[in-house]
């Protein structure tokens, strides 16, 4: 475990998927999803280098078809610490040759995490360490327990996003992958999502168009936080299906799962990052806690 802190919070970090395992203010209020495997085992894991189910859990690449398990083998591959102090720390793995089983690239990626006042920001950076152009998605998916304080419960929380904007909803399929389809996601006034349990029954909801800066609070409630997500494309909102899961993930997605019944070509998936050899390249979220 990494541990980084300063005066105004603590976070911890496990080296297996460069995992997020804790979010702690000074005061001791805990703000990250505590992993409760009745309802979902992660707190905060990291996708890469795909984001959500492929169909079949396979893809082709160069004529060739590759397996790989939802969202990467990221979150299953122990990170290397390779800059440590006492506000940041980076996390790195590289391919190998169990990466090479399911992913043809050579590259590097790496998780670095660090702390400004009350704010924690997760930059992930892959670089192609081959010859040939490579393909590959990226997200996050932190969970936060709800509620952050005593006499609330989950639906007394919303997201409200920073300026007003009509959100698009990616429609999922029955069996949860991309269907091909979208439509207008409604929010009040513009700019607000209250949370209900029975919002996630279909799995995730994904929103491409979406204002990058969204806060997660309650009304008359003193806890909640801020995520910003600049450069992702698409923000999933979710928890375990068709439960009373006490947390929201919040997900900056920079592409997409599969399609419905389609085995995904990495060169032809157009929401992808494709990186020439010699390159590399960032993004990431914040979250700033109150």
């Amino acid at each position: 475990m990494q541990t980084i802190r300063n005066d105004a919070m603590t976070v911890t970090i496990d080296e297996l998927g460069a995992q997020l395992m804790s979010i702690t203010s000074a005061g001791g209020v805990e703000y990250l999803w505590y992993g409760d495997p009745a309802y979902w085992r992660g707190r905060a894991i990291n996708l890469f280098p795909y984001v959500g189910r492929l169909t079949n859990d396979r893809y082709t690449y160069g004529g060739k078809e590759y397996e790989m398990v939802r969202h990467g083998f990221a979150k299953l591959t122990r990170f290397t610490p390779v800059d440590v102090q006492p506000d940041r720390v980076t996390l790195r793995i590289t391919d190998s040759e169990e990466t090479r089983k399911s992913y043809p690239f050579a590259f590097a990626y790496e998780v670095t995490c660090a702390l400004e006042g009350s704010t924690l920001s997760v930059t992930y950076a892959a670089e192609n360490r081959g010859g040939q152009t490579m393909y590959f998605g990226m997200g996050g998916h932190p969970g936060f327990r709800l509620p952050l304080e005593e006499r609330k419960t989950f639906t007394d929380y919303r997201l409200t996003f920073a300026h007003p904007a009509q959100p698009w909803q990616v429609l999922m399929s029955d069996s949860y992958m991309i269907s091909g389809h979208e439509a207008p996601y409604p929010l009040e006034d513009g700019v607000t999502l209250p949370l209900r349990h029975e919002l996630f029954d279909h799995d995730a909801i994904i929103l491409k168009n979406f204002d990058r800066t969204v806060t997660l609070s309650a009304g008359e409630g003193t806890r909640g936080l801020t995520m910003t997500c600049p450069k992702m494309r698409y923000l999933g909102i979710w928890h375990a299906p068709k439960t009373d899961a006490p947390y929201v993930c919040l997900e900056p997605w920079l592409s997409l799962p599969s399609r419905q019944d389609i085995v995904e070509d990495l060169s032809q998936q157009n929401d992808l990052q494709s990186l020439e050899p010699g390159e590399r390249y960032e993004n990431g979220w914040a979250v700033t806690i109150f």
